[in-house]
């Protein structure tokens, strides 16, 4: 029986034999941060992370107060060691800097996916097909009712909104996470030339994706002020009520989730619903998992046990990891 490649370890992901974790919460000796989001990091001793997503980091997290704490910058498709391991990061399509992960170790490889989303998306690098012999893969809209329109066809129903609501002397405003789904919209709005306002925690992310060379020409910093005539607002969805939205009284209101599938009566005090999403949608995670190649793959997060069971349907051998205590690889 062949040695196992991964495991879990204190309720996370871990490489069997090895102190490598794999989007760990909390402090770990060495921990590989497939992206920013809050979910996902961790002030690590050693974090392997893109120069981008550890950018983001030290925004959300703060200098690391703890001098031995150290930053391991990877690029994309340029293998490197650690011990034993090789370990190679691939594009994921969800946020700035996002990235999965191969390890390879004696001739056999592990992929982690992380948060991905294969469709191109406008402030990200597109996400890339990372062969492996064993795949974690995320799950987070697993179920096969999670189909999302093409995203060119949800970003124009989000321009007519815009329309519609600028017609009416109302400003528009727009609920979408402060990193990842904001930029994206803005970039997107930007773009086709309306000014818009971006909520203080937004504008801090969106210094950093500039910085990084993602151009969001337009967007000033939602002030006291409030909007001007013609300009749209993008706020977090929890920062609805908070002292810098006070200056935008008259509004109309759309979130922009893939939870919108549900239907907006999930959404409280909104106009509008848009599945403008930063996962892959139920049909993309199939073909991603077809598409690796892996021999095995392990769902993780979300809905892993019905897209477990979706994939062992098309004949892909699969199984939620959460219900493993150690996985072997074949």
């Amino acid at each position: 029986m062949r040695r196992p490649l991964v495991e879990l370890h204190g309720g996370g992901i871990r490489v069997a034999d090895s102190g490598l974790h794999l989007d760990a919460t909390r402090r770990v000796p060495c921990g590989f941060v497939s992206h920013a989001h809050g979910d996902h990091i961790a002030r690590h001793d050693r974090t392997i992370a893109t120069p981008a997503t550890l950018a983001l980091m030290r925004h959300r997290l703060g200098e690391p107060r703890r001098k031995r704490a150290e930053a391991l910058p990877a690029t994309l498709r340029t293998p490197f060691g650690l011990g034993e391991l090789t370990l190679e990061l691939f594009a994921a399509g969800h946020v700035l800097g996002s990235a999965q992960l191969r390890v390879s170790r004696n001739g056999v490889s592990l992929g982690y996916s992380g948060d991905l989303c294969t469709e191109a998306t406008l402030a990200a690098e597109p996400a890339e097909v990372m062969p492996c012999d064993v795949l974690v893969l995320e799950s987070t809209f697993g179920l096969p009712r999670y189909v999302f329109p093409p995203k060119e066809e949800t970003l124009a129903a989000v321009r007519s909104f815009v329309d519609a609501a600028l017609s009416d002397g109302v400003t528009p405003v727009l609920l979408g996470y402060a990193l990842g789904k904001a930029q994206e919209v803005l970039k997107y709005l930007a773009d086709l030339g309306y000014p818009c306002r971006a909520h203080p925690v937004v504008h801090a992310v969106n210094r950093i994706y500039e910085e990084q060379g993602i151009a969001l020409p337009g967007v000033r910093v939602l002030g006291p002020e409030g909007a001007g005539p013609g300009e749209v607002v993008v706020c977090p969805p929890h920062l609805t009520g908070s002292a810098a939205m006070r200056g935008v009284r008259r509004r109309r209101t759309a979130v922009l989730t893939g939870w919108a599938i549900d239907g907006g009566r999930y959404f409280r005090g909104v106009d509008a619903a848009f599945p403008l999403s930063d996962h892959a949608d139920f049909p993309s995670l199939v073909r991603y998992a077809r598409a690796t190649g892996a021999e095995r793959v392990y769902t993780v997060h979300g809905h892993a046990d019905a897209l477990a069971a979706a994939l062992r349907r098309e004949r892909i051998r699969a199984e939620p990891l959460r219900e493993l205590r150690q996985l072997e690889l074949l």
